[in-house]
């Protein structure tokens, strides 16, 4: 059949076209239902599979990831350790309640031994509760050589307990020199302090929740 042949059939009057139009126009029309079935059948399953191969990718990141943990499981033991053995070491120079006031005594004595005056060695009235510690500011003021006040300095430092100098200010005052500071001390808090200041944290979060 020519072009011309197949433009005169008639869509209405397909049951009298020759065979091979029909064939052809039918073959087509089959393509076209199972095209529009597969649509609406497939659909579901194929938002099925792109789902599952999300999952898929999903989970070979996680495998991979957990993968590099077990093959480094043994560093991370490894660091853990160390961790642990460098926060206990730091926990053993935080004194408790009873060994704060021979440490007091301990930077009084050190001063002394240098050769200083105090003028004023005031521990605060409260102390400041944290986590786990408790930190106890002392106002000083101290007098004497400025060799003597660095070597004052270094002896604190060099405290088997852990003394901070903050807020350090030197003047001279009829000839000598003044040093003005703020020694920090600092004790781990014992069970029952822990367990309050716990309780009191909780306190705070659940009346902010309520604002």
């Amino acid at each position: 059949m020519t072009l011309d042949d197949l433009r005169r059939l008639n869509l209405r009057e397909v049951g009298n076209w020759p065979t091979a139009p029909r064939v052809g126009f039918l073959a087509v029309l089959l393509l076209v239902i199972l095209g529009f079935g597969a649509f609406f059948d497939w659909k579901d399953q194929y938002e099925t599979l792109e789902r599952a191969k999300g999952q898929e990718q999903k989970l070979r990141v996680d495998y991979a990831e957990k993968k590099a943990k077990a093959v480094n499981y043994d560093l991370y033991v490894a660091q853990l350790a160390e961790i642990e053995q460098s926060f206990g070491a730091l926990v053993k120079q935080l004194p408790n309640r009873s060994e704060i006031d021979a440490l007091l005594t301990d930077v009084n004595q050190a001063g002394l031994g240098r050769g200083l005056v105090f003028e004023l060695f005031k521990p605060a009235v409260q102390e400041r509760l944290s986590d786990f510690y408790a930190e106890l500011p002392i106002n000083i003021r101290i007098t004497g050589s400025y060799h003597d006040m660095g070597a004052f300095a270094s002896d604190v430092a060099q405290l088997p307990r852990i003394v901070t100098l903050n807020d350090l200010a030197i003047g001279s005052e009829k000839g000598q020199l003044t040093l003005d500071a703020v020694a920090k001390t600092f004790r781990y808090l014992d069970e029952d302090e822990i367990a309050k200041q716990r309780a009191l944290v909780r306190q705070k979060e659940k009346e902010k929740g309520k604002k």
